[in-house]
């Protein structure tokens, strides 16, 4: 067989500023889940001394887990692949195991695809969505969500935060209206988690879906929480694996390292980056500003958003001739969200936002900000972009 050798020694990749689609894995992550693949290699559903070392191993972790959404019992923990996962399980689950008591569900135009796409499947088994609009700010009007509430409506599913624009949405007073409901409440909490104080209980959340690749964690492992008697069938059949909810032998060195990524996430760290990247979102928006960049925001940078999003529309100059001459600059940043990052598709946030015709759709670019992001990185961008818009506009004069 042909070895394969990854030649880097060309590399300019130095600055990245794309940490809503990926972060990198905390070193503290990466030992522990090193000592457990080299150490803890039991499968954790067998009965002997190592499968109940790997058992103990993963069911601490769980508990971990709960402690850092405030959940009731750890046995509200599943295990998961990752984000769209957790999604998809909430999703189609909830509405073929409640379809007796109606077919309506609500949810938000922005939500990201692992939402949208397996309500658009559910459509087309008979199921009646509302998508509620945003405004320029990318948040739903309540008013809208109580009047789109049904009798009928078994399910609403909206995101705690937008991954593409950074808006929050409230959930709070969504889970408050919902107490009384029939309609179970999910989250996609991907974006959130990690940065949030989240509490389920407080909340009113009934099932909360997240992915450890988002908090410095390892890739392909998340949770689904699901609260103590909402009830329905596995998604994926098989084993009886996590009580039966979801089959799979578990990936016991992912599951410790996803813990250990959020056990480092305590009240405290979670409050200074969250002040930190606000502080990163000031001082792009100050120094483009300073070197007569014509930018607009995209959303907002008051009221309730993430610190870590900051979307831009720098005027006339399309995504992807941005998006290219950072990256030949050595420096990362996203046309939108990562799952639809090399389509040329148009970005359904922005278009929620702004319309179909609106030239911040082709035009902007999103950053996104991580636990290894300093100012000298941020000012590396400016500077850059500066460099950018100056040489294109010049070259555009030229041509005029």
């Amino acid at each position: 067989m042909k070895e394969i050798h990854i030649d880097n020694s060309h590399a300019v990749q130095e600055i990245y500023l794309d940490n809503a689609a990926t972060t990198p894995m905390a070193p503290e992550v990466l030992a522990e889940m090193t000592d457990k693949m080299a150490n803890v290699y039991g499968n954790a559903s067998t009965l002997y001394g190592l499968g109940r070392q790997a058992h103990t191993v993963m069911e601490n972790s769980r508990q971990v887990i709960a402690n850092s959404i405030n959940a009731a019992s750890d046995e509200e923990i599943i295990f998961t692949s990752g984000g769209s996962e957790g999604d998809n399980t909430a999703i189609t689950q909830t509405a073929h195991a409640r379809q007796s008591l109606g077919k309506h569900i609500i949810t938000t135009a922005i939500e990201h695809e692992a939402v949208l796409k397996p309500l658009h499947a559910l459509e087309e088994q008979g199921f009646d969505v509302t998508y509620l609009p945003v405004d320029e700010h990318g948040r739903i009007s309540l008013d809208d969500f109580k009047a789109a509430l049904r009798d009928d409506t078994i399910l609403v599913t909206i995101m705690m935060g937008n991954n593409e624009v950074g808006s929050r949405m409230p959930i709070h007073e969504i889970g408050e209206i919902l107490k009384d409901h029939q309609a179970w409440f999910h989250t996609d909490a991907v974006q959130t988690y990690g940065l949030l104080d989240i509490d389920v209980q407080r909340d009113h959340i009934d099932m909360l879906s997240t992915s450890a690749h988002k908090i410095n964690g390892p890739k392909m492992i998340g949770f689904l929480y699901k609260r103590e008697g909402i009830n329905f069938p596995s998604l994926i059949k098989g084993g009886d694996q996590e009580e039966k909810r979801r089959a799979g032998t578990e990936n016991v060195p992912a599951i410790a390292g996803f813990a250990k990524a959020a056990e480092l996430l305590t009240p405290e760290v979670k409050a200074e980056k969250r002040a930190r990247f606000h502080g990163f979102k000031e001082q792009v928006v100050q120094g483009l500003t300073a070197n007569g960049v014509d930018f607009a925001v995209n959303g907002s940078l008051e009221g309730e958003n993430l610190d870590h999003v900051l979307n831009i529309w720098i005027k006339g100059i399309s995504t992807y001739v941005m998006q290219t001459n950072l990256d030949l600059a050595g420096i990362a940043v996203s046309g939108g969200s990562a799952c639809t990052a090399g389509s040329i598709e148009p970005s359904h946030v922005l278009t929620a936002m702004f319309g179909e015709k609106s030239p911040r759709i082709a035009e902007s670019i999103r950053l996104s900000f991580g636990q290894q992001t300093t100012s000298d990185e941020i000012d590396a961008f400016i500077k850059n972009v500066t460099a950018i818009v100056k040489r294109l506009n010049k070259k555009h004069s030229e041509v005029k």
